[in-house]
């Protein structure tokens, strides 16, 4: 159900967006009269969340006042979990980063391991940015691995021992928590940082496993229970002998994953263990590990072929510790794109790396909280409480 016209919350959508500086703005866009937008915006500036300054600038008479977010008695967290990391960045109600940190952790360790350590480093953080405890007002998190978006549980995840239906956002007691997919939390912060004018794009995580983050029409799509995305797992025909964790054969990430690759290099006598290993290689001028990587392109360039002739993206941006090599990972994922893709599709297609890197999960994880909470629907609950 959506906020009404008019709402507490359809009035701060408007002064975060920008859209609206002043009084008057907001009646011009709202249509409200001048008393029910004094309303609403008192309302607003008393629970903290606009503050209202003087520009000191007059053309003759009363000099206007500006209406604008009050950044100091909010903060959120985004919290990237990936399979040997991590990375937590607490951010204010604008999106600025007040502060952030990054430690190696284990995911297989399990929730009684992995939360209470982020717990701490958000306790951590939130006295190095000197705001109290209860100014926390929502957490973001992405993990490696499906999740029921509804409820925060992670359902299944192959890398994930023990963390199966587990119910991640009732460990942090009453602040709001949104969990969901890596993946998704990265489409999101590479997205509103990057390519906010942008309304289809498809974000590909080429790691360890291989997942994609689709924005549509300026949104997350997640698909009915939160799955959509999970390229990992389509087929590659021609590969039938690659086992893959999820139980089939000839994933895609099974074939070009991270994993995959070190695997491969493994088995020609060059030792890798992970996809860091492997970019180490490349950087490090190995030719073998080069072509395994462009090979790796094209194969993921197969199955983003096949998203671009349905989907119609206007960009494809690829992340995740592969991209880290993307003048290679890259010329074979345009290489079959661009020959396997209708022409209309790829007319305007841009293939490009990723621009907030490392950042993108914690950032992505912080900007779904932040969105969540200054949603028109929330906004005018806080009101009403």
């Amino acid at each position: 159900m959506g906020a009404p016209p008019g709402s507490a919350g359809e009035v701060l959508t408007l002064i975060s967006a920008g859209s609206a500086t002043t009084r008057a703005d907001l009646a011009k866009l709202t249509g409200l009269a001048r008393s029910t937008v004094s309303q609403r915006v008192d309302q607003l500036i008393e629970s903290g969340l606009v503050e209202e300054i003087e520009t000191g600038e007059s053309t003759g008479g009363r000099p206007p006042r500006l209406l604008r977010m009050h950044t100091e008695d909010h903060a959120f967290a985004g919290v990237d979990l990936g399979a040997t990391h991590c990375r937590v960045a607490l951010m204010d109600i604008a999106g600025g980063v007040l502060a952030e940190c990054e430690d190696p952790l284990q995911i297989a360790e399990g929730p009684e391991v992995v939360l209470p350590h982020v717990d701490r480093r958000l306790d951590e953080l939130l006295v190095r940015a000197g705001r109290p405890r209860q100014a926390l007002k929502a957490i973001g998190m992405g993990v490696p691995g499906p999740v029921e978006f509804a409820t925060g549980r992670p359902n299944n995840p192959p890398i994930m021992p023990g963390w199966n239906e587990y119910p991640i956002p009732e460990h942090f007691g009453d602040v709001s928590v949104l969990v969901d997919n890596d993946v998704n939390v990265m489409a999101l912060g590479e997205h509103r940082a990057a390519f906010a004018g942008t309304s289809h794009l498809l974000f590909v995580k080429v790691g360890t496993g291989i997942g994609c983050g689709i924005v549509a029409e300026g949104r997350l799509h997640r698909g009915a229970q939160g799955s959509a995305g999970d390229i990992g797992h389509i087929r590659v025909s021609g590969h039938e002998d690659a086992g893959c964790r999820c139980g089939n054969s000839a994933c895609l990430e099974a074939v070009a994953g991270g994993a995959a690759l070190a695997r491969r290099l493994t088995e020609l006598g060059i030792p890798a263990e992970s996809g860091a290993d492997v970019v180490a290689l490349v950087q490090g001028g190995n030719t073998q590990a080069l072509r395994l990587v462009r090979e790796a392109g094209r194969l993921i360039g197969e199955v983003l072929a096949s998203l671009v002739n349905f989907f119609n993206p206007e960009a494809i941006v690829i992340g995740g510790v592969l991209s880290r090599v993307h003048e290679h990972l890259l010329a074979g994922i345009r290489e079959t794109v661009y020959r396997r893709s209708l022409p209309l599709a790829t007319h305007h297609l841009s293939i490009v790396p990723s621009q907030t890197g490392i950042n993108a999960a914690a950032l992505g994880a912080g900007l779904l909280a932040i969105e969540h909470y200054l949603s028109p629907d929330n906004i005018n609950r806080l009101m009403k409480g």
